[in-house]
């Protein structure tokens, strides 16, 4: 499916989001915005930033997986 058709399925959810130039980014996926992907990264301690990404950078968009119930970790 392609990346656009997945944003109404993953807003508000974590996403990671792979970019044109190789690189990528993780956070929560707000929802798109006059041309843009909007994603609520963390950058350090208690502060997070909106993030606005062009569509035209964007390769892909994919959910992050449920965590296994493995039982406590010691």
């Amino acid at each position: 499916m392609p990346w656009h058709q997945k944003i109404g399925y993953l807003i508000g959810q974590p996403v990671g989001v792979s970019l044109t130039n190789g690189q990528g980014t993780s956070g929560i996926l707000c929802g798109t915005s006059n041309g843009k992907l909007l994603v609520v990264e963390y950058l350090y301690q208690a502060q997070f930033a909106l993030k606005k990404y062009d569509f035209h950078l964007i390769q892909d968009i994919n959910g992050f997986p449920p965590c296994q119930n493995q039982g406590p970790l010691y």
